[in-house]
């Protein structure tokens, strides 16, 4: 834990009006500290480390598709969580993933500050650049606390961002085929 984040947090506390001296908050610092740590561990990690070898060569250039990967983030706007799951497709040219792999990048960039845009984003492009797939598909939908607990207060709302590259981007039959696996479209 990095002591210098504690003492911010403690330095947040009292300027909230909070006394960070009372028996509830006396190691709040550190454990706030603590857990911003591992929710942003993301950048202490690297893509080729995440993904650590773990291509296989493969005859298969079927669809390959990896359904509701939790997700946990935080907006880099308000620093508030937005939580969801991600849907992520690739099409394989001789080589998968190891399945667990996939959720890993996932995770490497969610534990970032960020947008839901450009995660989504990421992820694709991240996964296009270790498979050199014909073809990735990422969608994601979260729900922002940022949205829910401040600001409209839209309880029920949902994010949906989505990115397509490869045979995803250029073959509506291929979009089509994924989206109905996921269940987006009847």
């Amino acid at each position: 834990m990095n002591p210098s984040i504690a003492e911010h947090y403690r330095e947040i506390l009292v300027a909230i009006g909070e006394n960070p001296d009372r028996e509830g908050l006396l190691d709040t610092p550190k454990r706030a500290a603590k857990a911003m740590q591992y929710l942003c561990n993301g950048y202490t990690m690297n893509l080729e480390e995440v993904i650590n070898g773990a291509l296989f060569e493969s005859l298969n250039d079927e669809m390959v598709i990896v359904r509701d990967i939790e997700l946990y983030s935080l907006c880099e706007h308000h620093m508030l969580p937005f939580i969801g799951k991600a849907h992520v497709a690739y099409i394989p040219t001789g080589r998968v993933l190891g399945l667990s792999k996939v959720a890993r990048v996932v995770d490497m960039f969610a534990r970032r500050l960020q947008i839901q845009e450009n995660l989504t984003k990421q992820i694709a492009d991240a996964l296009q650049h270790m498979t050199d797939a014909a073809g990735v598909a990422v969608v994601i939908e979260a729900k922002h606390m940022c949205m829910m607990m401040r600001g409209v207060e839209k309880q029920n709302s949902v994010m949906t961002t989505s990115v397509m590259l490869g045979a995803f981007r250029d073959s509506s039959a291929t979009r089509h085929e994924f989206l109905q696996l996921i269940g987006r479209i009847g």
